[in-house]
């Protein structure tokens, strides 16, 4: 089964192919092009009209490449700089019609568990603990963890990227620049010391463009085979980019032009991350966020979704009643499929879930709970999800119940208005919090109105239920929709 990954980076974009084969990926083609999408973000944080098009035209060119492929088997995220763009909206619609593909953005830590992950399938075994230090364009991940399971990710907003525009955006290369960037570096992951220092780990991975140019500079001075880089190492590039100067004048052997654009910036980050977390040597890692998208996906393909385990630890912890929240989901599956009966796996999946976590404001208050709950989902950190799940799931638990016209912007979609409307109904079929049988019925879709057909009798012996089930017809008159209960 092949399966493509597109990272959308702060710095580059990157399309990475791999075929499944059991539980391995065996890489296939890789696609890469320098996009500087946070080089394009003005004051306003929003992108500009001139990189939205640049990035448009590389994703028009993986299209190409990623043609014919089920979306299923491609999964496309975005990182810090779309995480923080005024304009994400605006510029995911262009994005997702030149790729052909759907893009999420994806939190910093849910970046750093998947590089972590994507890390450690292409290093060798080990049972300890060990450190994995990605620089971005516009932020640095750190995670520890052991196996191919992160313990502790923290993504921080410092990258090669916006170091280099921040610090050395005039072009001159010099000892004071390099000071002051390597502190405002250190000074903004000083707080992971205690969760990321050298007492937490045994080796130490960078999986980055800064950490593969840097490895490689080192072999091409002859300081070392590339396998390893030091504080030493990091010292003698510092000494060589300041030799030379200027940005402008850089040509750095094996290095491209534009890695070697924002290098100083990736060199300044990396070595403040060495020396804040006491590190005295670093494997450049095959591996990263790439790898991890490709592994992730092949886990939900072989039925090994990790957002479902994600899903079943919120539960227990929040103490949710499990009983209930299935039979909601499985009621809510059936008026689903009766209202949509084509919608893709991944919609199916988003009702699922946000049926099993519908009570999770319970925790906090039972007094709008849909409220809190839409809060948590939305707003955890949830393995697995990228922030558009989570936006979409928590959309659909806040619009479980009471006015519709909180999620108005949600209703201008008729496959979110069919997940709404399947979830609310299920809700209202199982006020008793008791098993139910439903009667025979039917559910159906046309322009703007349904019809819910029921058995006449078993309506008459629920009075409470015709009593919601009118009431939930009169919520929505009021956002433009008609919905008729009608005996069967």
């Amino acid at each position: 089964m092949q399966l493509a990954a597109v990272d959308l980076g702060s710095n580059s974009f990157r399309l990475q192919m791999g075929r499944g084969q059991g539980r391995h990926i065996e890489l296939q083609g890789y696609w890469k092009e320098t996009v500087r999408l946070a080089a394009g973000v003005g004051p306003d944080q929003r992108i500009s009209r001139k990189a939205i098009d640049t990035a448009c035209e590389c994703l028009a060119r993986m299209n190409e490449r990623l043609r014919g492929l089920p979306p299923e088997q491609v999964r496309a995220v975005g990182t810090q700089t779309l995480r923080e763009a005024a304009n994400r909206d605006e510029f995911l619609i262009e994005a997702q019609a030149a790729l052909g593909y759907p893009i999420d953005i994806i939190s910093g830590r849910e970046e750093a568990r998947l590089t972590f992950e994507g890390c450690m399938h292409s290093a060798p075994p080990s049972k300890e603990p060990r450190l994995v230090v990605d620089i971005g364009g516009a932020s640095t991940e750190l995670i520890v963890g052991q196996g191919f399971q992160a313990s502790s990710a923290e993504s921080f907003k410092v990258g090669c990227v916006n170091t280099t525009l921040r610090f050395f955006g005039a072009g001159a290369l010099d000892r004071a620049g390099f000071r002051r960037a390597q502190v405002a570096a250190a000074a903004e992951i000083e707080e992971a010391v205690n969760v990321f220092g050298r007492a937490h780990w045994q080796e130490a991975f960078g999986a980055s463009g800064t950490v593969g140019a840097c490895a490689e500079l080192a072999r091409q001075f002859g300081w070392g085979d590339g396998s390893r880089i030091t504080g030493e190492h990091l010292l003698n590039l510092r000494q060589v980019l300041i030799d030379v100067g200027e940005i402008r004048r850089l040509k750095l052997p094996g290095v491209k032009p534009e890695r070697a654009q924002v290098l100083a910036g990736g060199l300044a980050v990396l070595a403040a991350v060495f020396d804040t977390l006491g590190i005295t040597e670093m494997v450049p890692a095959r591996g990263g966020l790439r790898l991890g998208l490709l592994y992730d996906l092949l886990g939900r393909r072989e039925r090994h979704d990790l957002r479902d385990a994600t899903v079943l630890r919120l539960q227990r912890r929040f103490d949710i009643d499990r009983a209930q929240a299935q039979q909601v989901a499985a009621i809510a599956r059936t008026l689903h499929d009766a209202l949509d009966p084509q919608a893709g796996e991944e919609e199916v999946k988003r009702l699922a879930w946000a049926a099993a976590l519908h009570e999770v404001g319970f925790a906090i208050s039972h007094n709008d709970h849909h409220k809190h709950g839409a809060y948590l989902v939305g707003n955890a950190d949830l393995a697995g999800f990228s922030t558009t799940d989570q936006q979409r799931i928590a959309t659909l638990i806040l619009a479980q119940r009471g006015n519709l016209k909180k999620v108005a912007a949600a209703l201008a979609d008729p496959a979110r208005v069919a997940k709404i409307l399947a979830l609310r109904l299920a809700v209202i079929f199982c006020h008793a919090r008791r098993p139910i049988q439903l009667p025979k019925w039917t559910l159906r879709a046309s322009r703007g109105s349904f019809e819910l057909r029921l058995d006449g009798d078993w309506l008459a012996r629920h009075p409470l239920t015709q009593f919601l089930l009118d009431e939930e017809a009169a919520q929505w008159e009021k956002v433009g929709f008609r919905l008729s209960i009608k005996p069967l």
